[in-house]
């Protein structure tokens, strides 16, 4: 029986050990991909005493014969110069490496996801296709693209970090959105494949506050996801979430991590996040949320990201519950009216300030222009609960 994690963990290993002897990385890409075909060949009966060497031979010898007839003496000159010394992988910083190579600036974000996916995660693409709600044929041209891209970049050195936390953010909002593998049982979804590559980022970047506060981040949001649906799969919105449903493991691992991330005396963007996230976990109700040190970690935010419109947005509605409905409707109103999500945050506050017509309209504008169904459906909902009312 093939051991499917297991050739999950290691697709990056071998990879970032390939790269590491010189070869290209879309050429490596590829061989590793015929090696783990192999794999799933040859292993029926058992996988091997050492599982990373046998992918780490064969992808090589894949990589080599596809080379051999155009440039057999320079790929055997390759393999002697680049050939690794003796002794442990350096499996943490392989991951680094890969993850900042797929994280290029180069790359759109759907790009960089998506080779994130399959070089990092190792999902097939017809798994990523499926995840993005896209042909199967399709998804495999973004890859192709995004490989040509990187073409004849060398793979030397690890990247900027802080891009490969951006891509594992938007990975993690793509399947908490409900974006992800809808009924796809077969795979983990988005999310839960971004939890993961974070706690790979923060092994090899331990000292990264940022890191461990993005990990924070993403296991104190998923840890509220058996709640956020009802049994009709409907969105339940966090102040009707039924909380004993809440994974408290995961919010204590993030609690943990995010308070670790804080001693280090660098406080980011995630950071401020995961600890606003922290405040809404740790209130047993709705009511006993304690919006007034949310407000100061939206202030801390604001300080941090000044121009980001949506902290705004989302700062407004922390000044709603402190300082009263009006006074977070007068911030909204000073923002852009093509904001994502700002006809919702507006509607909420209306609603809270008694003017239920005019929550209504918002409620309805905010459904029309939304493309995640749950959200629209729960949108529409609420406009026409207001209106019979």
């Amino acid at each position: 029986m093939i051991d499917d994690h297991l050739l999950r963990d290691l697709t990056p290993q071998v990879l970032g050990a390939l790269v590491r002897r010189g070869a290209d990385f879309a050429a490596a890409e590829d061989a590793v991909q015929d090696a783990l075909a192999e794999a799933v060949r040859s292993w029926e009966r058992g996988a091997p005493d050492e599982p990373k060497a046998w992918l780490v031979t064969v992808a090589w010898r894949k990589f080599l014969d596809a080379r051999r007839s155009a440039s057999a003496r320079a790929l055997r000159e390759i393999a002697v110069h680049r050939e690794p010394a003796a002794g442990p992988a350096g499996q943490a910083d392989d991951t680094l490496l890969l993850l900042s190579r797929c994280c290029h600036p180069a790359l759109s974000p759907a790009s960089a996801i998506a080779l994130t996916l399959r070089a990092v995660g190792g999902l097939t693409t017809a798994q990523i296709a499926r995840a993005f709600l896209v042909p199967e044929s399709t998804m495999a041209q973004r890859i192709s693209r995004a490989k040509r891209t990187l073409a004849g970049e060398r793979f030397e050195q690890p990247g900027d970090v802080r891009a490969v936390l951006r891509v594992l953010y938007l990975m993690f909002d793509q399947g908490f959105s409900d974006r992800g593998y809808a009924g796809d049982k077969s795979t983990e979804d988005l999310s839960g494949e971004a939890i993961r590559l974070a706690r790979q980022l923060v092994a090899s970047v331990p000292r990264d506050p940022e890191a461990a506060g993005l990990l924070a981040l993403l296991l104190l949001h998923h840890a509220r996801r058996p709640a956020r649906t009802d049994a009709a799969g409907q969105l339940v919105p966090l102040a009707e979430q039924d909380r004993t449903r809440w994974d408290t493991g995961m919010i204590a691992e993030g609690v943990d991590l995010l308070q670790h991330a804080l001693a280090m005396d660098r406080v980011g963007e995630y950071q401020a996040q995961a600890a606003i996230a922290a405040l809404h976990d740790d209130a047993a109700s709705a009511d006993e949320t304690d919006w007034s040190q949310i407000l100061e970690w939206y202030d801390e935010l604001a300080r941090i990201s000044p121009d980001s419109p949506v902290v705004a947005l989302n700062r407004a509605v922390a000044v709603g519950h402190v300082d009263g409905p009006l006074a977070g409707l007068r911030l909204v109103e000073a923002l852009d009216p093509g904001l994502p999500r700002r006809d919702a945050v507006a509607a909420y506050l209306h609603e809270r300030a008694g003017n239920r017509k005019e929550a209504a309209r918002l409620y309805k504008a905010a459904a029309d222009a939304t493309a995640i169904l749950a959200e629209h459906a729960h949108l529409l909902k609420q406009a026409a609960r207001l209106n019979r009312g």
